[in-house]
């Protein structure tokens, strides 16, 4: 095997805003085969050391200086967090425009320089079963969500048994927390509006217990091709998979009882999980992404029948894309109405408050997962 500095190196001098690191990395480990599972892991958290620690060497003579640097913090972080001033977190972990969009807490700041959390998201009913199956290994516990299991181990689990029989999803914590806010029922009719590669559409279907109808859509039919290869997988039918430009002609005129709006934007909420787009997001494009979310509810909420319920979920944290976003929908209709998000499946005293907000925000540091933001609102009755 080459030294893990050299490739890792060769990595973070190709990534790009367009080609980021995470998409360099799926690229030259689909050419080398021959490369270890353990070596694959290890660039990569080399390269993710890297740009997690960038504030801190991007003035280093050489990529690789930069990469022994940022090994060394990284060590003295993990032995005392607290060697890191929190000035010295805020002038250097994050690019200096977030100071605008997002309250730079000092326990958020921290947690942006941990390495993220492996979640896995077990079939309905399942997390201690999986967790047990998996715990032979030392490899899982049983996260916070009922099935939420935290993977600790090395191996790759894409060539587990588990997998392939379609034991599990990988998810994060804080994505299987937007399902399971939408609480779909079995037997109701949902749209899952922006689906991508199919992740929230497996869960809805799975809370749904395979029963009922989900309209996948999204723009781009590759990632829908993705979606059918892994609904085949966890043996999910109930779908139904469409095109959809984001655009004010909607793919079907059905009426459903909830839609859910996982839109595009900024992914703020997953820096600690992507640390290279920390130095490639910009402000405009927040900006720019905002727009398209307040054009995407606007035109989605039309297929909302009475009654209905309406998701709006993002993975960023940033003051445009959440709370203008919710404000902007708020102020320009009079048929919805916000949604008190409560979450019984947190036990007693999660449920038993009297007024749960219509919005939740879930930061790195809650589940170990990626930051989120979920708002949901009600079509009111005729």
């Amino acid at each position: 095997m080459p030294p893990v500095s050299s490739v890792a190196a060769d990595i973070i001098s190709s990534a790009t805003h367009e080609r980021p690191a995470d998409a360099v990395l799926r690229e030259m480990f689909a050419r080398r085969r021959d490369w270890s599972a353990q070596f694959k892991g290890e660039v990569s958290a080399a390269v993710f050391d890297y740009f997690r620690w960038y504030g801190w060497v991007k003035d280093e003579a050489t990529v690789e200086s930069g990469l022994r640097r940022a090994w060394k913090l990284a060590a003295s972080f993990a032995e005392n967090p607290d060697a890191i001033l929190p000035e010295a977190l805020k002038d250097k972990a994050v690019p200096a425009w977030i100071g605008g969009e997002v309250e730079l807490h000092d326990s958020w700041l921290r947690s942006l320089q941990s390495k993220s959390h492996l979640w896995l998201r077990a079939k309905k009913g399942q997390g201690r079963a999986l967790a047990k199956k998996l715990e032979a290994a030392k490899a899982a516990t049983l996260g916070l969500l009922p099935d939420a299991v935290l993977f600790h181990g090395e191996e790759d689990l894409f060539q587990s048994p588990e997998f392939h029989a379609g034991e599990f999803e990988i998810q994060d914590a804080a994505s299987q927390m937007v399902g399971m806010l939408c609480d779909p029922k079995p037997g109701e009719t949902w749209w899952d509006a922006c689906a991508g590669e199919g992740g929230k559409t497996l869960h809805l279907s799975d809370l749904m217990e395979n029963r009922g109808l989900i309209w996948a859509s999204d723009r781009a039919d590759w990632r829908l091709a993705k979606l059918k290869r892994r609904a085949a997988r966890a043996k999910m039918f109930n779908y139904r998979a469409v095109v959809w430009d984001g655009g004010v002609k909607l793919p079907t005129k059905t009426k459903f009882d909830g839609v859910l709006v996982d839109a595009p934007c900024s992914g703020v909420g997953t820096w600690q999980r992507n640390p290279h787009a920390r130095w490639t997001t910009t402000l405009t494009d927040v900006k720019e992404l905002a727009e398209i979310q307040k054009r995407l509810l606007a035109h989605v909420s039309a297929a909302v029948k009475p009654g209905g319920k309406l998701v709006y979920s993002v993975c960023t944290l940033t003051r445009s894309e959440t709370e203008d976003v919710v404000k902007n929908f708020n102020d320009s209709q009079t048929v919805f109405e916000p949604l008190p998000l409560r979450m019984s499946f947190l036990g007693e005293k999660e449920s038993s408050r009297e007024n749960p907000a219509a919005v939740k925000w879930i930061w790195p540091q809650d589940l170990g997962g990626n930051g989120m933001f979920i708002a949901a609102w009600r079509r009111k009755a005729v």
